[in-house]
């Protein structure tokens, strides 16, 4: 007697045959020996560094001495106000050489910084007008110096101080200082000549802002009396 339960086994249909491709056999590639370069490409290669290592000694030398340059010999200051206007503008900054002076006597047309006879604390920059034994009168705006009108191309029609001063003779190892902006400058008309051991430096080159940037020497016209 069959039990109802039981099923009849049934058999699985035969899997489905799958293609095999076979592997092809590796190609071994030869491996070239290794580049050598010729004792010349050496020698070339050699240089090069050789050439590199100096450019590279002589460039660090070349910074070196030129920080040295500028923090002994130049110091930066910040302009403040405009008495010395077109030359230079209120904030504007401008390098100073420290040490000009010990080496060469100071000149009439330079751009001088000293500090303000009245006021050490402070520091005033202006252009050298007359030197020491030297006479000064000025008639309706017009500088003259021992009787010679000086050519003041560095100062505007529009900054012209038209009143009269002097005349006054400046004393030895003493300055007669003024801005160039006349109407605008507190100067040797108000303090008087300047000592020369109150001057500490001359302007001589301006790096902001950069439309300012460049020379501030002073050209032959401006000395021409």
């Amino acid at each position: 007697m069959s039990n109802s339960d039981e099923r009849p086994l049934i058999p699985s249909p035969n899997p489905p045959e799958v293609a095999v491709e076979p592997v092809p056999h590796s190609v071994s590639i030869p491996l070239l020996p290794p580049y050598a370069a010729s004792p010349v490409q050496k020698d070339r290669q050699h240089h090069l560094r050789h050439e590199i290592r100096v450019w590279t000694r002589d460039l660090l030398i070349a910074i070196g001495l030129a920080l040295i340059i500028i923090i002994f010999l130049y110091q930066p200051v910040k302009v403040e106000g405009t008495s010395m206007a077109p030359l230079l503008s209120d904030q504007e900054r401008i390098f100073i050489n420290k040490f000009v002076y010990r080496f060469e006597p100071i000149q009439r047309g330079d751009v001088v910084v000293f500090w303000y006879p009245l006021d050490k604390s402070k520091s005033f920059i202006k252009r050298v007008i007359a030197l020491p034994g030297e006479s000064v009168e000025i008639r309706q705006g017009m500088v003259y110096v021992d009787g010679q009108q000086l050519k003041e191309s560095y100062v505007p029609p529009q900054y012209e101080d038209l009143s009269d001063y002097g005349p006054v003779r400046v004393p030895p190892n003493m300055f007669f200082v003024m801005g160039d902006h006349r109407i605008s400058s507190n100067d040797s008309r108000v303090f008087g000549p300047v000592p020369s051991r109150f001057i500490y430096g001359r302007a001589v080159f301006a790096y902001w802002p950069v439309d300012h940037f460049g020379s501030l020497s002073t050209t032959a016209e401006t000395l021409e009396k």
